[in-house]
């Protein structure tokens, strides 16, 4: 099982449960807490809540809980490549001391360990802008190009560096990208194998190579491009969001279910927020029944648990999961 959550409805979990820590709260609920690595940002200061790419961020608070939403876009004004190479300096892996990491993993002994990986797209969209970013891949494809050649580049050489200085000691990476909306992709399966696939194929060799596994993100409804991800190599697909359309869970199994594993698939759109206690335990046997036949499955919510969720709706999930999730 795994625990996908807000920081708030971590809080609110803790004081619940009366937990003094993180650890205590995952072991409370039957969870193996995934550490997470990385190296340490030495460069120059940068401005209150802004990035290395130069992009500023703001708290904004949905009553369902706080995001950082990108409120500054440093690419949002050039036309071509060639004013992006004059005016815009990219960041280097040498802005960050990477021996950091020993230190980092020395200490965990029973736990996984989360290093490296790329979710590139994203960080294009805060640089030129949602909107543009999109029109971008309609009529400035080699803006794209660029900005993701040098995104990538940065992902690869920083997720290297990780394994080197973690000596073997990373399990997972994550190399993700939101491919799906609710009823279908955001982007044509041409676009996202243009793209996408080939330069996200680099990420997944290079954790191969160090024999550590790939874990994909992408919500929504992906149904046509998962043979895609499936050919490129990923190894865990998350997070089964299956009301939308084409996730039926049944039929993913039976197609995929001995070439990924699945990692989600309880819902965060109506079952854990608004449904009764009987149905979060229903859906969990459910999801162990089919998408567990067999192995291949890892139990969590389908999205961060959000601060409206009951909390006896989240304890329900992760006891009934505890209680029949074993393998005979």
């Amino acid at each position: 099982m795994d625990y996908w959550a807000t920081r708030e409805v971590t809080q609110m979990l803790m004081k619940y449960l009366k937990c003094d820590s993180e650890i205590e709260l995952y072991e409370k609920l039957h969870i193996d807490k995934a550490f997470h690595v990385g190296p340490k940002y030495t460069g120059p200061p940068l401005p209150e809540n802004t990035n290395i790419y130069g992009c500023e961020y703001k708290p904004v608070n949905y009553k369902a809980g706080i995001y950082y939403e990108c409120i500054s876009h440093p690419l949002a004004k050039y036309k071509s490549v060639k004013e992006i190479e004059e005016n815009y300096e990219w960041p280097t892996v040498d802005l960050f001391d990477y021996s950091v990491i020993r230190e980092q993993v020395k200490d965990i002994e029973d736990y996984p360990i989360i290093g490296g990986g790329s979710e590139p797209f994203l960080i294009y969209k805060h640089l030129r802008g949602e909107m543009q970013a999109y029109i971008d891949l309609i009529r400035h494809p080699e803006i794209v190009d660029y900005c993701l050649d040098r995104l990538f580049d940065f992902c690869y050489e920083n997720t290297r560096r990780i394994y080197k200085e973690a000596g073997g000691r990373v399990m997972l990476s994550y190399v993700a990208e939101d491919f799906g909306g609710q009823n279908d992709l955001l982007y044509s399966p041409k676009q996202i194998r243009r793209f996408f696939i080939p330069r996200m194929k680099r990420m997944i060799d290079l954790a191969h190579q160090h024999g550590v596994y790939v874990f994909h993100h992408s919500d929504g409804a992906i149904r046509k491009i998962i043979p895609d991800m499936i050919e490129a190599g990923i190894d865990i697909l998350n997070p089964i969001q299956w009301r939308c359309k084409g996730m039926d869970r049944e039929e993913l199994k039976r197609e995929f279910g001995d070439k990924v594993v699945f990692h989600g698939a309880v819902d965060n759109q109506y079952t854990l927020p608004f449904g009764s206690e009987e149905e979060v335990k229903n859906e969990v046997i459910y999801n162990i029944k089919v998408l567990g036949r067999g192995g291949g499955y890892i139990l969590a919510p389908c999205h961060n648990i959000q601060p409206i969720t009951p909390i006896k709706n989240i304890l329900v999930m992760y006891e009934t999961g505890y209680k029949y999730g074993w393998f005979d």
